[in-house]
């Protein structure tokens, strides 16, 4: 009990969303650049099952996950197809992010089209690590007015990356800067926080209407103290929940939330309601 004899409260909310998971595959959790993740202890040495990560859901209160596919230049690594079985089996606990091979625009633009306009799914994600190119680059032009046409958002990283590829590609300003002056009416969500540009997040969020930022694979006790302040105040309608996994299972993000100080509207902004706003769930 607190000092006002009210019952303390629970980190456990179960309406959460969680804006950014994996159900990884074999040949995912096989890629060289996951070495350092496994260095830290943040990565599974294998896929785990699906039982496994609804239980991990089920212990957190989430009562739903965005499920990522996920294409790199050595193709896929894990394919809309399988992301959409899981979802198709467990269609109140899944929603499908999308994924497009850059090298091919048209073939990008027909998968958008197909698995969010047919098949349901709630967003495109598109890492720029795993390309090396950054997201201002003219290979990403078509895969925004797809999702521009389609009313969902374009999800990607921001900041450094902990797998052993080039940073450069996250950095928010000049590369998401531009997009954004050119597609004005593109939805855009920054997952992994932005560090170490922080100050170059903020400003872009707050410049903005459509541009939102993730906490995935971030322990929220270890949110840059910039990003908590803005979830508190101005920004309470800009902050969604992740956890990232299976790097980090949500139950290990959300030990931290009570630190970040959240009054009630901006706790249930940042668990669920903005998720559900931003992809329509």
């Amino acid at each position: 009990m607190n000092e006002l004899n009210e019952p303390a409260r629970s980190p456990v909310d179960t309406a959460t969303i969680d804006a950014w998971m994996q159900q990884p595959t074999e040949r995912f959790m096989r890629q060289r650049w996951l070495e350092s993740l496994r260095r830290w202890g943040t990565a599974p040495d294998t896929a785990p099952a699906l039982e496994a990560t609804l239980a991990a859901m089920d212990e957190a209160g989430v009562a739903k996950g965005l499920l990522s596919a996920w294409h790199g230049p050595t193709g896929s690594l894990i394919s809309n197809e399988e992301v959409a079985e899981i979802v198709e089996a467990h269609p109140g606990r899944f929603s499908g992010i999308a994924t497009v091979d850059l090298t091919d625009p048209m073939g990008a633009v027909r998968d958008i089209r197909h698995w969010v306009g047919e098949r349901g799914f709630v967003g495109v994600r598109v890492m720029p690590w795993l390309w090396n190119l950054p997201p201002n680059d003219r290979r990403y032009y078509p895969v925004y007015v797809a999702c521009v046409e389609l009313g969902v958002p374009f999800c990607t990283q921001i900041g450094h990356t902990g797998p052993l590829c080039p940073s450069e590609p996250g950095r928010p300003i000049p590369y998401l800067d531009e997009v954004l002056l050119d597609f004005p009416e593109l939805t855009v969500v920054g997952g992994h926080v932005g560090y170490p540009w922080m100050a170059e997040v903020l400003s872009l969020a707050r410049k903005y209407p459509g541009f939102h930022v993730d906490t995935s694979a971030y322990a929220l006790h270890r949110l840059p103290p910039e990003l908590a302040e803005f979830a508190r105040g101005g920004g309470r309608g800009k902050v969604l929940f992740g956890s990232n996994y299976p790097m980090l299972t949500p139950a290990a993000c959300l030990e931290g939330l009570p630190s970040l100080g959240l009054d009630d509207e901006a706790r249930a902004l940042f668990l669920h309601g903005n998720a559900r706003r931003v992809f329509g769930v």
